[in-house]
């Protein structure tokens, strides 16, 4: 009878951690479920192996939960620059649709590092297209362009190095000086896409870049983007996540980047922010694009990396395999 009861009480406790981890994934993934949806058609690519492919640092570093992290962290660096948050400013729509624009960005991120060549193509188009009507005057009175190659370069060194802070800092392992490289390097072939320049080669060269950049300031816009980015309205558990995501970015910044942004970690943000990356990364599982990329590729699926399930037509491949 003991048995039976001790049974019953490990079940339950199993079935209390799964639907802990359900309303997580569920919460997690409402987040960017406001627009079109990445790769809802690349298995129909199989088996293009993308513009990085399987074996690229870049389908690690940004298939891990610090990719959360990178992405407020790059934001942030990103409003250090007067001409390019001005352009976010007058341009975007953040302040009325921050979560389809988180969508929208999340979109460009996950189909040009996992997509089919096709898909990485149309990804960057949609992007120059947007950016296309981007243009004026920012408060110093210089003028901007999103087409302009230095201020896609900005915007997209910052995604870079933000992607790669995050994984060194808050990742579940450590990452090589070389590997580290070869993500940058990889990266640069999609900002090459997208016309930035110039693009540093290496992570050392790429940190240096952003944190001595010689045009960045203060400015009005950036106070908005910062305050925003502090308190997005999100509902309040949500919110409680973000706030702890953000202070474990703020914690990564470069010391010339928090004097422009005015921005400082509180006590124990990296702690804490490493706790909830780690629990984000065991409710999660890694990315379910990278997941599905590797089907779609033929590559090996390492075993215990993902927890979210193949869509049906990633399964029905994984089957037609099988069966030849």
């Amino acid at each position: 009878m003991l048995n039976g009861v001790m049974r019953d009480v490990v079940n339950g406790v199993g079935s209390a951690i799964d639907a802990a981890r359900d309303r997580v994934v569920e919460t997690t993934t409402g987040l960017f479920s406001h627009g079109p949806q990445p790769l809802a058609d690349t298995i129909d690519y199989a088996p293009d192996p993308g513009l990085l492919g399987p074996d690229s640092v870049s389908w690690r570093v940004i298939g891990d939960a610090t990719a959360f992290v990178g992405g407020i962290r790059a934001l942030l660096i990103q409003t250090a620059h007067p001409e390019v948050v001005a352009g976010v400013g007058d341009h975007s729509v953040y302040r009325d649709d921050p979560l389809g624009r988180l969508t929208r960005t999340s979109f460009y991120v996950t189909e040009t590092t996992y997509g089919a060549v096709p898909e990485v193509e149309r990804a960057v188009e949609i992007v120059r297209r947007a950016h296309r009507p981007v243009h004026g005057v920012s408060e110093r009175g210089r003028a901007y362009s999103a087409d302009t190659p230095e201020f896609a370069a900005w915007v997209h060194n910052a995604l870079t190095d933000s992607f790669l802070a995050a994984y060194r800092w808050y990742g579940p392992e450590p990452l090589t000086e070389a590997d580290a490289d070869r993500f940058v390097q990889e990266q640069t072939e999609i900002g090459a896409l997208l016309g930035a320049d110039p693009m540093p080669r290496t992570a050392a060269e790429l940190s240096a870049w952003i944190a001595e950049h010689p045009d960045l300031a203060p400015s009005r816009a950036q106070h908005d983007a910062v305050e925003f980015l502090s308190a997005p309205p999100l509902s309040p558990p949500v919110r409680a996540g973000y706030a702890l995501l953000h202070q474990a970015a703020v914690a990564t910044l470069p010391e010339r980047i928090r004097t422009i942004t005015g921005i400082e970690p509180r006590a124990g943000a990296e702690r804490i922010g490493r706790a909830a990356i780690n629990s984000l990364r065991w409710a999660l599982g890694s990315s379910p694009s990278w997941h599905v990329s590797l089907v779609r590729a033929g590559a090996p699926v390492p075993d215990g990396l993902f927890r979210q399930p193949l869509p049906d037509d990633a399964e029905r491949l994984l089957a037609e395999r099988a069966a030849c």
